[in-house]
């Protein structure tokens, strides 16, 4: 059952997407923001992790999964430092996402033949 809800979840995180770029002018590079924004809010607010508890994969594969991670480690590291966590927590908890998707973007920009 945990796959199923997973898949539902992330399918209708996706389709909202897909119908946001369908009927408006807005690019790719907006909803990625906007998404990454909206899991921040929900992290402040204290809805995203029940949701992600809920939704599984569903909901810590998309996007806005990255904004409740930077927003998570800002929390827990005001909580420890005060306000320098503020600066320190983003990287904290976020440090090897940023870090995977420069090391891979670097290989598979070596591999193929980027076009811009």
């Amino acid at each position: 059952m945990d796959y199923l809800i997973a898949f539902v979840v992330g399918g209708l995180i996706g389709a909202a997407g897909q119908l946001v770029l369908d009927k408006t002018s807005l690019t790719p590079a907006h909803l990625m923001v906007i998404l990454v924004v909206l899991g921040s809010v929900l992290t402040g607010l204290g809805l995203y992790k029940p949701f992600a508890t809920f939704a599984g994969a569903g909901a810590t594969v998309p996007v806005s999964n990255f904004g409740y991670v930077l927003t998570q480690g800002v929390i827990s590291e005001i909580k420890m430092l005060g306000p320098v966590g503020a600066v320190a927590g983003v990287f904290e908890l976020a440090s090897a996402a940023i870090t995977a998707a420069i090391f891979f973007g670097f290989i598979f920009a070596l591999l193929t033949r980027p076009k811009g």
